[in-house]
């Protein structure tokens, strides 16, 4: 029994003759692929019609794969706006101006990125947003004075502490006379830093005290939620 496509066969075989891929074929002719295979198997490319038919092949594999990273990149930004979006309307619905809030949110931080084991205040970390926190709340919540303020610098081998130091004086807004110490990592002599790496800075109160209700008030802050949720 013939196929309803039969009398398009020879149509089919003069492109394939011509090099034509089973695809266009298909997409000229409406034949299915399935079809296609069958009629066409016994015709013999040309060396040449082969690499044209893989460079073609190349080509598409390339454009369809510069597409879909282009696709995943356009799902991921919409993933970013959809939770920047939905953190905003979260923060919406907070206080930010309200001191018990910002002590909460502060010893939160300092119970996960805080010094525990010296007596002292203090908190180091490569990230210039997490230090200006820091810096702001401890300055306004318990009247540091800049005086007190200490801050010492780790930094790789291949880095130059004098720009390091301003760097940091400039995004902290503090004199370059709080930056007594900065300690070098020889470990990584002959490694080139990666771009706008600016080592790890420690910014240092010396008040015990703040250390200890800071620590106190999230320990029983996140006791309080874990009983509360759990009814330990």
């Amino acid at each position: 029994m013939k196929s309803r496509w039969y009398e398009l066969k020879p149509d089919a075989l003069k492109l394939r003759k011509q090099g034509i891929s089973l695809r266009n074929i298909e997409q000229k002719l409406g034949i299915p692929r399935s079809t296609l295979s069958g009629w066409l198997q016994e015709v013999i490319l040309t060396k040449r019609q082969r690499e044209r038919l893989h460079l073609r092949w190349e080509r598409a594999l390339t454009k369809a794969r510069s597409k879909a990273v282009r696709w995943h990149n356009a799902q991921k930004a919409k993933r970013l706006q959809d939770a920047e979006n939905q953190a905003l309307i979260t923060l919406r619905k907070v206080d930010v101006l309200k001191k018990e809030i910002l002590e909460l949110t502060l010893a939160l931080l300092y119970f996960g990125e805080g010094a525990k084991k010296n007596t002292e205040t203090a908190l180091g970390s490569s990230d210039p947003l997490i230090l200006k926190f820091f810096l702001a709340l401890i300055q306004n919540i318990y009247h540091i004075e800049v005086e007190k303020i200490r801050c010492e610098l780790y930094i790789r081998a291949d880095q130059i502490p004098k720009e390091i130091k301003q760097f940091w004086a400039r995004e902290l807004k503090l004199p370059l006379n709080c930056f007594k110490q900065v300690n070098i990592d020889k470990r990584t002599l002959g490694s080139k830093t990666y771009a706008n790496y600016n080592g790890v800075c420690h910014i240092r109160c010396g008040n015990v005290a703040i250390q200890r209700k800071l620590l106190s008030l999230s320990k029983f802050f996140c006791e309080k939620v874990v009983n509360q949720y759990t009814g330990a």
